[in-house]
């Protein structure tokens, strides 16, 4: 076997979950920025609100990158979800590209039927806000965030 079928995330279910992330923040009185990457971390969306800060464009599209890469959500734990000290989070962010690796919340994977198909990261709010807001929003298109389906 020298191929495989996989399945991948189409501009409508990343525009979907685009949609839904805006009009959460905008429940939640925030300005947002969200990017959407595809399985293997390839830009498909990236759109920031109209008064959310400039550098939330960038924090976005990592925290979609290294939540694809590593296949769950981002938080301040390694990719192997060992606790971090301040050295080690700053190490695996020079040793993979800081525009590839993070330990802010606010990336969640796009999983369907145990496939990562792509990643959405959402900036502007608390960390916390910002990782419900992107859990909720791959859930609204029926995929989930963890690779055993939970």
């Amino acid at each position: 076997m020298y191929t495989a079928t996989t399945k991948r995330l189409t501009n409508e279910g990343a525009r979907k979950i685009l949609e839904y992330a805006f009009a959460k923040a905008r429940e939640e009185g925030i300005q947002v920025a969200v990017a959407i990457v595809d399985g293997g971390g390839n830009l498909l969306l990236l759109e920031r609100m109209d008064t959310a800060r400039f550098h939330l464009v960038h924090s976005s599209t990592t925290k979609a990158k290294c939540c694809a890469s590593n296949k769950r959500p981002t938080t301040s734990k390694g990719a192997v979800a060992q606790p971090l000290d301040t050295a080690h989070a700053l190490g695996l962010a020079l040793a993979a590209g800081p525009e590839n690796w993070t330990a802010m919340e606010g990336g969640c994977p796009i999983i369907f039927d145990g496939e990562c198909v792509g990643g959405v990261g959402v900036s502007g709010g608390s960390w916390d806000m910002d990782g419900r807001i992107a859990e909720e929003a791959v859930k609204s298109i029926g995929a989930s965030i963890s690779i055993d389906g939970k």
